[in-house]
């Protein structure tokens, strides 16, 4: 029998594949970026349909979540009956707490929105939920005293409550990419999983998935820069599937695939002079073929550059950066901008559907 999930703040879906891919449903969505909502409805679609399916994916709610009532979202899940079992995940907008933005944090035209989240799963009462931010929502004091005070509301709703900073890297993305995951169960269902009471305010009790390489970004001799169009050796210690080189496979036929040549046309001559592994500065960083690419994010003035071509990454080499299944195809209509900034946006697959087998593997006890 599945477990439905509503998935809040949905983006491209990224975080929904994983837990498909573990035997969840995500029976509910809400995306209020009209051109992330189209995306999501022509990627999931697709991959879907590889796996077999015929259903037309499509976000079930555009509306901002702020004006979100409890009933509509329940209706729209579950109709008029709601399951014994079911959960949220969500991984709200997080520019304010993030190393790179302003610190406005919860006060913060996006930050805000970690507490609306926050107060939704009060409303609605999950079963468990899960809750992604950047790592800087816990690592700066400003915004963990603001993170400690929305958690109250779960404490009252007798939520047990465990969260942990996890980088993808460790676990065979070839990308660093450190996230806060906070995880919430009923009291009473923690307690019958576990066999024991969890106190209130108790950590560690939650069995967060395992490194598949532990302390990946230090634990191994990563190459540094190169000339541009050199040929750096591959260094026979490092797991390949950890590196650039693995995420684009083939060269040759990096533009043969769906949304393998859409980037963004070269104008400067950084694009030849910057050496292969310079990621030192804000912008222009070329990724290096055989390490792993700094944080996805392709915001603002951030620029990745192709490791051995004077080009951008396309738009289909950052999915795989994201590790997205190659069956997830976005139109090509839809603007550059709007592509790379959600790609960015998402977690990555791989650490989704670990994050989805944690908690199977938890609730599958009760």
């Amino acid at each position: 029998m599945y477990t439905p999930i509503l998935s809040f703040f949905t983006g491209g879906g990224f975080l929904d594949i994983g837990f498909e891919q573990e035997g969840f449903r995500v029976v509910w969505t809400n995306e209020f970026n009209e051109q992330f909502a189209n995306i999501y409805s022509a990627g999931m679609t697709s991959w879907k349909r590889q796996l077999g399916a015929h259903e037309t994916v499509q976000i079930t709610n555009t509306k901002d979540i702020v004006a979100l009532p409890r009933k509509e979202i329940l209706k729209e899940s579950f109709g008029s009956i709601v399951p014994n079992f079911w959960g949220m995940v969500g991984g709200p907008p997080c520019p304010d707490f993030s190393r790179g933005g302003n610190h406005a944090g919860g006060n913060g035209k996006n930050g805000y929105l970690t507490g609306v989240y926050i107060n939704r799963i009060c409303e609605l009462n999950p079963d468990f939920f899960l809750l992604e931010n950047v790592s800087g929502l816990f690592r700066y004091h400003k915004h963990r005293t603001y993170l400690f005070e929305q958690m109250a509301c779960l404490y009252q709703k007798k939520y047990v409550l465990d969260y942990t900073i996890l980088d993808a890297l460790d676990f065979g993305v070839p990308q660093t990419r450190e996230r806060f995951f906070l995880i919430g169960f009923k009291h009473g269902v923690a307690k019958k999983i576990l066999g024991q009471n969890i106190e209130f305010g108790e950590t560690g009790w939650f069995p967060w998935p395992k490194q598949k390489y532990k302390n990946a970004k230090h634990a191994f001799l990563w190459p540094s820069q190169t000339r541009f169009r050199g040929s750096p050796k591959r260094p026979p210690d490092i797991p390949l599937e950890l590196t650039v080189w693995h995420a684009f496979n083939i060269p040759q036929k990096s533009t043969t695939v769906s949304n393998g040549d859409e980037h963004f046309q070269p104008y400067s001559s950084k694009f030849k002079e910057i050496m292969e592994g310079d990621v030192s500065g804000y912008s222009f960083k070329r990724l290096h073929r055989y390490r792993f690419s700094p944080t996805v994010w392709y915001g603002n003035r951030e620029v990745h550059l192709h490791p051995w071509e004077p080009r951008r990454i396309s738009v289909r080499e950052a999915m795989r950066i994201q590790t997205v299944p190659e069956e997830y195809v976005i139109p090509k209509e839809i603007c550059l901008s709007a592509k790379f900034k959600m790609i960015g946006n998402g977690v990555p697959c791989v650490l989704a559907r670990e994050l989805a087998r944690a908690i199977r593997l938890f609730t599958n006890r009760r």
